[in-house]
């Protein structure tokens, strides 16, 4: 399976997930834009969980080679709510066992940046 391939068959997983996927370039890195459903003033936590298990799920089946996430959270298109970034490294660790999903987690946590609202990072 090409790269494009494995990574057009992101989306839908993705979506099964219950991401609003706005964009989604066949690249590394994968560059991901989706709708948040939690519209406040952070990015939901849990919604960026669930965004990681499809790709881990893709991952672990050998349907993604894991590369670099870049994503972005909006609240509407083009109203940026924050964004977040996960390492391929990371998940093949994780796939590992070298990580935990814990130390996962805290890891791309730690690359969550937040928008206020003027459109700045605080």
């Amino acid at each position: 399976m090409t790269g494009d391939e494995s990574t057009a068959d992101v989306e839908p997983t993705l979506r099964s997930y219950g991401i609003s996927v706005e964009s989604i370039a066949n690249e590394d890195p994968l560059e991901l834009t989706y709708m948040t459903a939690f519209p406040g003033r952070e990015v939901h936590r849990r919604e960026v969980g669930r965004a990681l298990n499809a790709l881990i799920e893709r991952a672990e089946a050998g349907a993604w080679e894991p590369t670099r996430v870049e994503a972005t959270v909006v609240r509407s298109p083009g109203d940026v709510l924050g964004e977040w970034a996960a390492e391929g490294e990371w998940f093949e660790a994780l796939i590992d066992g070298e990580l935990t999903e814990v130390e996962f987690s805290t890891r791309v946590l730690q690359t969550l940046t937040h928008v206020d609202e003027e459109g700045s990072d605080p």
